[in-house]
């Protein structure tokens, strides 16, 4: 039973969840209480309230249980096809359980540096956060400490990762940060330490491969491919999911490795967007390499923060 009221100035599509159902225009409402599922392929909607619809900044999720579950918010998710598509944010019954046959993996993007702002590409040059990117870290602990029954933080062993990660353990128990170079950025060969507008110039073949559609193009210079990116990410997410059944593990990484682990775990056809600095997404991993997006690219934590929404990074272009 879901419990969405139709109304066409706060319209979105609801295709994403319920691939099933024909697309129909949507919005989702705070006082909404539960939501069940047949099945996969079978899915049921009424409507119940009739509420005042979220004035809130949502954030979206991707529901394919057939568990009793709360609805907490809903929100946009952009396809490849430019559709706005509604995702509905959901929590098991009981407080922070989890289904000891899955892992809950947040993933968390680096806070801003200068490099960001500038436009340069990092790559896995080891770039320190500025003064912004370390609010935002503290922004997006604070908001981690409230996230119940966190059992391990692991992070890329780049400075920018790391002392985002330091801060969101400093503020969740004290827990040991893990460092892991398969959490790096992709390795961007000669375009590493260049701004993005000069890359055409300075490095016209490394350049060329970075922009190829050929997933398996690598970048001279010792530049990654975007599949050798994908492989050593998802590889690694995979072995942490399976380390921390019935967890709930806190993962920060980078722009296009997080790509990676959303295209690794997405239903066909939606995109993740740009990834922001210190933006916050959950990944379920079930029933041994079932991957599932819960909820993804929420920086509402950055409210009260200075937020450079144009930072560098997070796309198609991350460095």
């Amino acid at each position: 039973m879901w419990l969405l009221r139709k109304k066409k100035k706060y319209s979105m599509w609801l295709s994403s969840v319920t691939p099933s159902v024909p697309p129909v225009e949507y919005s989702c409402f705070p006082c909404i209480k539960f939501l069940t599922t047949k099945s996969k392929s079978n899915t049921n909607i009424s409507q119940l309230y009739k509420p005042k619809p979220f004035q809130t900044k949502f954030f979206s999720i991707d529901v394919n249980n057939n568990n009793l579950r709360k609805i907490t918010s809903c929100s946009h998710i952009t396809t490849a096809e430019s559709h706005s598509r509604v995702s509905v944010s959901v929590e098991s019954d009981g407080i922070g359980s989890i289904d000891p046959s899955c892992t809950e993996i947040i993933v968390v993007r680096h806070g801003e540096t200068d490099w960001n702002a500038i436009g340069k590409m990092q790559g896995q040059l080891d770039v320190e956060l500025n003064e912004i990117g370390r609010q935002q870290a503290v922004a997006v602990a604070e908001r981690l400490s409230r996230e119940p029954n966190i059992s391990a933080i692991y992070s890329s062993d780049l400075k920018r990762a790391l002392e985002t990660a330091e801060a969101i353990a400093s503020r969740c128990g004290g827990l040991e940060v893990i460092r892991d170079k398969d959490l790096r950025e992709r390795h961007l060969g000669d375009l590493q330490g260049h701004v993005y507008q000069d890359l055409a110039k300075l490095g016209p073949k490394a350049y060329e491969a970075f922009k190829s559609h050929r997933s398996d193009q690598e970048i001279p210079g010792g530049g990654e491919s975007r599949d050798q990116l994908y492989n050593r990410c998802t590889s690694l997410v995979q072995k942490i999911g399976e380390n921390h059944r019935g967890q709930r593990v806190i993962v920060v990484s980078h722009g296009g490795a997080i790509r990676s682990l959303f295209n690794r775990a997405a239903a066909k056809g939606q995109h993740p967007g740009k990834i922001s600095n210190t933006s916050v997404g959950i990944i379920q991993l079930c029933d041994g390499d079932l991957w599932s997006i819960k909820s993804w690219n929420d920086a509402s934590h950055l409210k009260q923060t200075e937020f450079l929404e144009s930072a560098f990074g997070g796309d198609a272009s991350s460095g």
